[in-house]
């Protein structure tokens, strides 16, 4: 028998074990992707720093447009982070991603400012598709952790961390313009430590946690949505009060600041959470002073008169299923192998919306990060599928690439805002759909899978159609003038007819999308309007059962409570 205390220490002894607490908690684990997605921005502040690589190194437009290329390849190539992410934990994945993120744009600030001999250009591609790249690592550990820790919340929690990778671009801006002032070089230097920096920090917090469905879950992940709202509000109306007026360096540290403040409002929420299970579990759970713990007998399961199912299971030949039942996958919502799932007419479909969806959507407009939720009320409320709404969406792309090709003053801004809110809900809704289809066993993989149609999409409409068709155009203006080809250096197209056929080609691509997308509502309707997040629930209580609640320790000052 072995007894032991509990009861005593002082108040600062109970301050630290509540720290203690934070840090572990479940809250807190929510926080930490927060800041960290709000930090991954740097491929979305290319458009400043590329200038100064252009000026620096002496470079072309179509070098830099060459660089343009690698930047997007790293950002859309993901499948070696998500590989990475089911065999080694999500915080070994984060470093890698710090680890590339501080090595990629180093070597390219090293170069931009002169201080290692001018690169060859396949060395600055490389550079900077190493970098962009560790976005993929950042967004595989904390997606795929968030989504796993929170399984019936994850609509609205990958539409709040794409929404704040989208907003991270002009929050880096704002901070680059307070500590630096408006030096393009050393902006390429923040993005190299500054993500590094954050996501070290945080590597403890980044881990899977047993799945517990709290009742204000909800309540607390839509306070994480009205404060990222405000300062997605507030980053838009000063950026644009910084376009009209010169600001001072003090007034960008001001509105630094207040950015600062608003991305660590979370903070306080998460605590607020953990000293409500803090109380709670001081208030319910009254152990005595004493404790008396017996240490039952060691007794061996083989030779036990009671054998246990566990002996049987381990008893079995383990056989991998990585290449079996390729083609009998599962039913939906379960877990499918790697090649179940890529194999399956259903990621077909989604690819074929990704493809036309989102490679569409980057050929229009580079990016605007938006938080969306309508696709999770739709589907607690009405059962509606995300899959129709997935479909809905690409319609109403057409409708911006429609105002563009048959423009008319002011339809650019609104084109811009429908085609950056589709391109951020078709994200959201591809990571999750894919998650609820195939399930989260190698969820790592399979949502990195999912999204390389994008790239090939963005290269084929951006550079075989586009580029040509603009260069058609271009060359019929040169011939009213009376020049040749040879007589100019750059090909310059004036006018709405510039893009004309580009766009009309893009909206009926994006419908073609939004009729794949719809085939696939068609199949998973039944799916979707079953209980979807069941699973999740039973296997929740069935582990509640098999654990006790609290487990007191040895010197009884520490509790096992599953937060």
């Amino acid at each position: 028998m072995v007894k032991a205390g509990i009861g005593a220490g002082g108040g600062s002894t109970e301050v630290i074990r509540f720290a203690a607490e934070v840090v572990r908690g479940r809250w807190f684990m929510l926080f930490a992707p927060f800041l960290i997605m709000a930090s991954a921005g740097a491929t979305y502040v290319y458009g400043i720093y590329s200038k100064e690589i252009k000026k620096s190194l002496g470079y072309d437009q179509m070098t830099l447009n060459l660089l343009g290329f690698f930047k997007d390849l790293g950002t859309t190539v993901g499948i070696f982070s998500g590989l990475l992410g089911e065999v080694t934990p999500p915080w070994s994945v984060l470093l890698v991603g710090a680890a590339m993120n501080f090595a990629g744009y180093f070597m390219v600030w090293l170069a931009v400012t002169g201080r290692i001999s001018k690169p060859l250009i396949w060395q600055m591609c490389l550079y900077i598709c190493i970098g962009a790249n560790s976005q993929n690592f950042a967004n595989t550990s904390v997606l795929v952790t968030c989504v796993k820790n929170f399984p019936e919340s994850r609509g609205i929690l990958v539409g709040l961390l794409k929404g704040l990778t989208g907003l991270s671009g002009a929050v880096m801006t704002q901070l680059y313009l307070a500590i630096y002032g408006n030096d393009s070089k050393s902006l390429i230097l923040l993005v190299a430590w500054l993500p590094a920096i954050i996501s070290i920090f945080f590597v403890y917090n980044i881990r899977t946690m047993k799945v517990v469905q709290q009742p204000n879950q909800s309540r607390v992940l839509y306070k994480y949505l009205f404060i990222s709202t405000a300062l997605a509000v507030f980053i838009m109306v000063i950026t644009i009060v910084q376009k009209q007026k010169t600001f001072s360096h003090a007034g960008y540290v001001t509105t630094a600041t207040i950015v600062c403040i608003l991305l660590f409002i979370p903070l306080a929420v998460s605590i607020k959470e953990e000293v409500v299970l803090w109380n709670l579990k001081k208030g319910t759970l009254k152990p005595p002073t004493t404790v008396t713990v017996d240490n039952p007998p060691v007794v061996d399961p083989i030779h036990s008169p009671f054998p246990t199912t566990q002996v049987v299971e381990d008893q079995k030949p383990k056989v991998s299923h990585c290449f079996s039942d390729i083609f009998k996958p599962p039913d939906r919502g379960e877990d499918y192998t790697i090649l179940q799932a890529l194999l399956s007419l259903d990621m077909f479909l989604l690819m074929v919306g990704t493809f036309s969806g989102l490679g569409t959507s980057l050929t229009a407009f580079d990016n605007l990060g938006q938080i969306g939720f309508v696709s999770e009320i739709l589907l607690s409320k009405w059962g509606f599928p995300r899959t129709l709404v997935m479909a809905l969406v690409l319609l109403v792309s057409c409708i911006g690439h429609i105002l563009i090709a048959f423009a008319f003053p002011g339809s650019l801004y609104v084109a811009s805002v429908i085609i950056g809110f589709c391109y951020g809900a078709q994200i959201t809704l591809i990571y999750t759909i894919i998650s609820e289809l195939f399930g989260l066993k190698y969820y790592s993989t399979l949502f990195n899978c999912g999204v390389l149609a994008m790239p090939l999409g963005s290269y084929v409409f951006n550079v075989r159609v586009a580029g040509k068709l603009y260069d058609r155009e271009a060359l019929k203006q040169l011939k009213l003038k009376g020049l040749s080809r040879e007589s100019v250096k750059d090909l310059t197209c004036i006018g709405k007819q510039c893009y004309k056929a580009c766009f009309f080609i893009l909206a009926v691509v994006s419908f073609i999308g939004a009729l794949s997308s719809l085939i696939l509502a068609m199949r998973t309707r039944k799916f979707y309007q079953g209980d979807i997040y069941k699973k999740f629930r039973e296997e929740e209580a069935m582990a509640n059962r098999e654990e006790p609640e609290m487990a007191l320790s040895i010197d009884g000052t520490k509790s096992k409570l599953d937060r």
